[in-house]
């Protein structure tokens, strides 16, 4: 049943020029280059305004407390500097703590609309004697 012959295998014919060949992947790189540029200007546009909306936000009005002074076992004088935008009014919130971290006076105080800056000693009542006095924070009134 054998007739004798033998057959080699033979190579498989080459492919067609540029099917497999390196202008292919160029190509490839190029565009996966052009999306990963388009997708990183897309996401340092959105941290940028992200970023540009927080300050812009947060600058509305800004609050310090340079000092504060405790007067009594019942009362904390603060010093309280608001810069804001003219016309605007908001409310500081001023807390007061004693020796062992417990809060023994906590307040909102009214800044009013008129001017940009506003500096004021204010009196904090509080329900022991405080050590420390601390601003939470100033917003806008709504």
């Amino acid at each position: 049943m054998d007739s004798g012959r033998t057959t080699t295998p033979t190579a498989p014919a080459a492919a067609p020029q540029g099917r497999y060949g390196r202008s292919s992947d160029r190509e490839a790189d190029r565009r996966l280059r052009t999306v990963g540029v388009v997708c990183g200007a897309l996401g340092l546009a959105l941290v940028g305004w992200l970023g540009w909306s927080y300050v812009s936000k947060g600058s509305e009005m800004n609050g310090l407390l340079p000092g504060f002074q405790v007067v009594s076992d019942s009362a904390v004088q603060v010093q309280l500097s608001v810069h804001k935008s003219d016309g605007k009014a908001g409310v500081c919130t001023v807390r007061a703590q004693a020796e062992d971290g417990g809060v023994v006076g906590l307040h909102d105080f009214q800044v009013p609309a008129e001017g940009s800056e506003y500096d004021e000693v204010v009196t904090l009542r509080t329900t022991a004697r405080a050590t420390s006095a601390q601003l939470l924070g100033c917003a806008p009134a709504k």
